[in-house]
């Protein structure tokens, strides 16, 4: 913590939440004590040959620090159950909702995205996920050239399984966008290859999304993809994008060839060789 507070800047790797009792969430802590109100998770298409869809080029932005993920909640005890009712807060603003619809639709004009679809259940959850809604539509009005549209929360996750290449950019809320972007991930192979960035107004961490894995410790299988991808990141963060693409550059070349990817990836590489190619890639370069 005192390192961040320092260099305002991190490259972290997974770690592990109890389920259910037991210590909250190291992640949500730190995005709650470095404000990082912005999570971006760029899924990119690397592999190509045993993939359903192989073009998928999106980046979902999920607010970072509201809603129902922060774990704003608490028993209620009746009678002899101390664990009788359970209760959850949900708390959206309309300054993080603008907060986190401005940075989307930058985002958006720096990269040269086009569309951006804004994920909600405002069906349902009127106030909640509404104000998020119009909020982001309000901002959106600003930015002229771009496409702006809304899907519904469970229309969304249909969607991304049945034709995923009508989406380009999605701006959602901090729990809808933990599961969809896991879900984006499956469609380019798994959470092996799939990195994340949290960024707030003068810090940011980077990480691999997926949790830890306990059960191939010390193996040498592990698959170091989305850590590298996250650096990449990184690198783009700090005006060092040419760095950024070189790096995936040679992950990308890595990845065409079943010998030098991991196992997880249907290759036969262990962690050691597929570092080791694109090393040399790198070299090469």
């Amino acid at each position: 913590m005192d390192n961040i507070r320092t260099t305002r800047l991190a490259l972290k790797a997974p770690l592990g939440t109890p389920i259910g009792d037991g210590f909250r969430s190291a992640n949500v802590r730190l995005r709650e004590a470095f404000k990082l109100y912005a999570n971006v998770r760029p899924a990119v298409s690397y592999l190509h040959d045993r993939r359903r869809y192989d073009d998928i080029d999106i980046v979902l932005i999920r607010e970072n620090t509201q809603g129902f993920y922060v774990g704003v909640e608490h028993y209620i005890p009746i009678d002899d159950d101390p664990k009788a009712v359970a209760e959850a807060s949900g708390i959206i603003t309309r300054a993080g909702c603008r907060k986190i619809a401005k940075y989307t639709f930058d985002y958006a004009v720096k990269n040269n995205r086009k569309k951006i679809t804004i994920v909600h259940k405002a069906n349902i959850l009127k106030k909640l996920t509404g104000l998020f809604l119009e909020t982001a539509r309000q901002v959106g009005e600003e930015y002229v050239g771009l496409i702006i549209e809304d899907r519904i929360v469970d229309n969304t996750a249909m969607q991304l399984v049945t034709n995923p290449g009508q989406f380009d950019m999605i701006l959602t809320t901090n729990m809808f966008g933990d599961i969809l972007s896991d879900e984006i991930a499956g469609l380019i192979g798994g959470l092996g290859l799939a990195p994340g960035g949290n960024i707030g107004e003068d810090a940011a961490i980077f990480e691999a999304v997926h949790g830890t894995a306990p059960d191939i410790a010390g193996q040498g299988i592990a698959n170091p993809t989305a850590l590298l991808l996250a650096a990449a990141m990184m690198l783009d963060h700090i005006e060092e994008k040419s760095l950024g693409d070189r790096l995936r550059g040679a992950i990308k070349t890595v990845l065409r060839d079943p010998k030098t990817r991991t196992r997880d990836l249907k290759g036969t590489a262990n962690t050691k060789a597929y570092t080791a190619a694109i090393m040399r890639h790198l070299a090469n370069t």
